[in-house]
Order: C-alpha cells, then structure tokens, then sequence
C-alpha cells in the first residue's frame, strides 16, 4: 500500500522549465515513480522527452492541457494521457480550479 498522506511534500517551482509550482506526494524505487501531483491555475510543467521511461497520468480533478509533438490535448477527470517512451509532452492547468492527477513513470529495463 502506498499511503500518499504518509509521503513528504515535494514542491518544484518551474518544474521542467514550466510555470508556477509542481506539488506532489511521491513514491520512488528502483522500478518506478509514482506521483500524486497538484497544479495550480496557471502552472505548468514544461516541455520534456521520455527518452529512457514512459509516463502515464490519470486525471482525478480539473481541467488538463497536454502538449505533445502530435499537438494539444484535453483531458478530464476520469481520463488518461499515455507518454510512451520516445515522446515528449508538458502538461497545462489553464483552468481556474487545481489540476490534480496520479503519474506513473516506470522504469524501463533492457
């Protein structure tokens, strides 16, 4: 069990050259990261490649804008964004309430 309220705080301001702060509970092990993330109105992470791991996000509350080399994406709570592994993408909170998600990165191994 991972209990994100028993996980420190972590906040990233210009997290990947975004905008705002980057607020998260995060689990990290050899294996994978996993994130319970908070984005203000106005934040953003920026733009960043997956060249070694993949990232999937699924979002619990808010209005998401993801910026990927195929375009502009919204999500909504109850969606997901995949990232596979040799992709970039940045993520938008354009709305005016948080943008709350979980994040996945597992790692991959050869």
């Amino acid at each position: 069990i991972i209990d994100f309220k028993e996980l420190g705080l972590n906040v990233a301001a210009n997290f990947k050259g975004g905008e705002g702060e980057y607020v998260s509970h995060r689990f990290v092990d050899e294996n994978n990261k996993i994130m319970l993330g908070t984005l203000a109105p106005g934040s953003s992470i920026g733009y960043h490649s997956h060249d070694t791991d993949s990232e999937i996000m699924y979002f619990l509350e808010g209005e998401a804008t993801v910026i990927t080399d195929a375009g502009e994406e919204k999500l909504l709570p109850g969606q997901v964004h995949y990232c596979p592994m040799g992709r970039s993408h940045s993520l938008i909170n354009r709305g005016d309430r948080d943008l709350k998600f979980v994040a996945v990165v597992p790692a991959h191994h050869k």
